[in-house]
């Protein structure tokens, strides 16, 4: 799939899965890349990104497989800013599947 695609889709997966439960980053990982061929690389820099810009919190939390791990928690401006996606996404989605439907590509 085009990177493109991936990147501007990323983004609201991970705040949709956050909206749901915590996580830490490799389980993250793990449950978009079940759905979507992504790297891991691309997980962690977005995470942090979004932590700096106020829409995550993280918290550590012991684990009995090793080390500590770092959740990530939604906050209400993440929130508010994961609805905003999801109705940019909503409304991107009809307009290509339209024009799909329009040139005969929509299958």
């Amino acid at each position: 799939m085009n990177i493109q695609f991936k990147k501007g889709a990323l983004e609201l997966c991970v705040l949709v899965l956050l909206n749901k439960q915590d996580h830490y980053g490799y389980e993250l990982v793990q449950r978009i890349s079940d759905q979507i061929a992504i790297s891991e690389g691309s997980v962690y820099p977005l995470l942090r990104r979004l932590k700096k810009e106020g829409y995550l919190t993280t918290y550590l939390q012991e684990s009995t497989e090793g080390p500590s791990r770092k959740y990530y928690q939604l906050t209400d401006m993440g929130r508010i800013h994961m609805h905003s996606l999801m109705k940019e996404w909503h409304h991107f989605a009809a307009g290509v599947q339209s024009i799909l439907k329009e040139g005969g590509q929509d299958e």
